[in-house]
């Protein structure tokens, strides 16, 4: 039988951070916004672009972004996403499309929070995307950002290995579909909805490990427990940070009295509304089962060291007897009652016996154990 050797796997523990999970703590808490970020560039960048009305929709494949000027003052709607992020190429299509050079900034930022901005004629949105990695058992978030414009929606995500927006790409396909019959905002509601819809995803695999936690730690807690328990809750400050500002966002979306957002649309904002709401409750009731939990393993630990120390009393009790008369038998008196009787030590031995023998009678009746 051959068997593969993965030394990666347990030099990562000769990293003390690592042991104690101390790393993951620095990747949620660094978030500085007085220091400018420093994006690594991508390498790989790839450009679609859907130009589509209700009579048909044009799939094409840009060698450039600046294959994507043709698009700006079409009459069809046009959605260009970008996967990968570079500066050069996102400052050369937003000024184009004369987007502002502060969302030019929050689009090249790292770890900027969700959010909301009408600069310019041009509504911009910045989500967070959320994805589970069930070998590290974390959350793993990715920037998208959003720009509605005048018969124009513009998307840049960070990884182009992960997209999200396959289910926009096949109803675009599909002829009757309400996509193709409405107006750009439309658009922006369903990416908007398919990353909220994603977030239940990911609770809901993050909620199947905390309920097989749970069931660790009434059954047989320990110290791998609590680790485990701590990891969750690091888990779930990144799932909360990225989901309650989601809901002003919306909520923006909702109030705004931008021409780009047609009022028939508003409806389906309100649903992705209440979506998001009901994720931001169920983020608060995970956290509140988190702590409960780790309330429980401190109470399961209390209650082995009492029953540890419940039984080091009942035996400390039942030898003290033993002791008391050892310790009479062995005083040095020249006259001690049986000490030199011929049956003196099988009486001291059958009274360290019997005494005990009365004592754990009385516990018992007494309910101590």
């Amino acid at each position: 039988m051959n068997v593969r050797i993965r030394p990666e796997k347990y030099l990562k523990y000769l990293y003390l951070p690592n042991l104690f999970g101390t790393q993951r703590t620095k990747e949620i808490l660094h978030v500085n916004p007085t220091i400018a970020p420093q994006r690594e560039e991508a390498k790989e960048v790839t450009a679609y672009v859907y130009d589509y009305d209700v009579s048909g929709v044009e799939e094409r494949k840009l060698n450039s972004v600046e294959d994507a000027f043709l698009y700006r003052d079409t009459d069809r709607i046009s959605w260009i996403n970008i996967d990968g992020l570079r500066k050069a190429d996102i400052e050369t299509v937003c000024g184009h499309y004369k987007i502002h050079p502060l969302i030019i900034e929050d689009i090249l930022s790292v770890d900027q929070r969700p959010k909301m901005d009408e600069v310019d004629s041009v509504l911009y949105c910045l989500l967070n995307m959320l994805y589970f990695n069930p070998d590290k058992k974390t959350v793993e978030t990715e920037q998208i950002s959003i720009v509605l414009g005048k018969n124009f929606v513009i998307s840049f995500q960070e990884d182009a290995s992960r997209d999200a927006f396959d289910p926009i790409r096949t109803r675009l396909k599909i002829a009757k579909s309400q996509i193709r019959h409405r107006t750009a905002d439309y658009l922006l509601y369903m990416m908007m909805d398919l990353i909220v819809d994603n977030y239940f995803i990911v609770m809901e695999r993050l909620g199947d490990q905390i309920e097989t936690l749970e069931e660790e730690v009434v059954r047989r807690s320990n110290k791998r427990s609590l680790a485990r328990i701590n990891q969750f809750r690091k888990e779930l400050i990144v799932l909360k940070r990225n989901i309650a500002p989601v809901r002003d966002l919306v909520g923006g979306v909702i109030r705004s009295e931008s021409e780009l957002l047609d009022d028939a649309t508003t409806k389906y904002f309100k649903d992705v509304y209440d979506h998001i709401v009901q994720a931001n409750d169920l983020s608060e009731t995970y956290r509140d089962v988190m702590m409960s939990m780790q309330d429980l393993y401190v109470s399961n630990v209390n209650l082995r060291l009492n029953e540890v120390m419940k039984v080091m009393t009942i035996v400390t009790c039942l030898l003290a007897p033993a002791t008391v008369i050892g310790g009479i038998f062995g005083m040095n008196f020249e006259v001690i009652p049986y000490s030199h009787h011929d049956f003196g030590f099988y009486f001291a031995v059958a009274l360290m016996l019997i005494v005990p023998l009365i004592m754990l009678y009385i516990f018992k009746r007494r309910g101590w154990f």
